[in-house]
């Protein structure tokens, strides 16, 4: 089981328009999907999932994507087309561990980290960043403990912990690198005087092609969780997931059943594939 998984950026009538600033802002990437519903774009085999899902939610630093920029032409024009409209959270220069890095929200309120350095150490250009704080605060190792056991092919590539001279509480989560199947992730705890909670408008969609994989990920991901609706559910540390069957895409590409498929799917928590394709 190496299944893709991917974000999805929650906007209230703006997905489009996000997709197409961010193949603009950033080197290589390219719309691949485009409905009233969803747009998708994807970078180097990485997709972004964009859904236009109403005002409900919104965006905070909470997850936010380290972004990978070769030169310095690269870091500086995404810094100051993310900067337009947007506000900087820590500014782009000269840190510990990197020659250039800044944190910025962008005008949808999505945050970026981009840093100069080298693809071959990553192996990917887009890393998501789990931040744990308030009432999840320090529980940013036992959370990479979990993913890493729910994934198959998983590993963690490392964990720094802060000692008594860091200013946060020694023994939290600096940082921490790992591996869920092929995709990095990273993970820190942060004492943030404003709490950053997770909510639903950044989640993860994992792609499954059969129910056993389905009924896999929901029972491990809502374990301490919660159930949600329409294949959504947060695990017990508050991130939201999306447990979706690979054949969704073809089954709503079908104009003579689409409706159907999507009335179907509206009436179930945990997707059933043999319901939406007798839909």
């Amino acid at each position: 089981m190496n299944n893709m998984i991917y974000p999805c950026l929650w906007f209230d009538g703006k997905a489009r328009e996000a997709a197409e600033f961010y193949c603009t802002v950033f080197k290589g990437p390219v719309i691949k999907a485009d409905n009233q519903l969803v747009v998708t774009f994807e970078y180097a085999g990485q997709k972004f999932m964009c859904l236009n899902g109403g005002p409900e939610f919104t965006f905070n630093p909470s997850i936010s994507f380290f972004v990978l920029c070769e030169t310095v032409e690269e870091i500086d024009k995404a810094w100051k087309a993310l900067l337009e409209g947007g506000s900087e959270l820590m500014p782009l220069d000269k840190y510990d561990w990197s020659d250039k890095y800044g944190w910025v929200q962008d005008r949808f309120g999505i945050s970026w980290q981009l840093y100069l350095g080298k693809m071959e150490n990553v192996g990917q250009k887009f890393t998501p960043l789990l931040t744990f704080s308030g009432e999840q605060k320090g529980k940013a190792e036992q959370a990479v403990m979990f993913y890493t056991s729910v994934f198959k092919g998983s590993s963690v590539e490392g964990i720094l912990k802060n000692t008594k001279d860091d200013k946060e509480e020694e023994g939290t989560v600096k940082h921490a690198q790992f591996r869920l199947g092929n995709h990095v992730f990273m993970a820190m705890d942060n004492s943030l005087e404003h709490e950053l909670n997770f909510n639903e408008a950044i989640s993860f969609v994992v792609d499954c092609e059969t129910q056993e994989e389905i009924d896999y990920f929901w029972n491990r991901l809502t374990e301490g969780g919660q159930e949600v609706q329409c294949g959504w559910l947060k695990d017990k540390f508050g991130v939201s997931w999306q447990i979706v069957p690979t054949i969704l895409d073809k089954l709503m590409s079908d104009p003579s059943k689409s409706q159907r498929v999507i009335n179907a799917f509206l009436k179930m928590k945990k997707f059933d594939i043999a319901k939406l394709i007798d839909a």
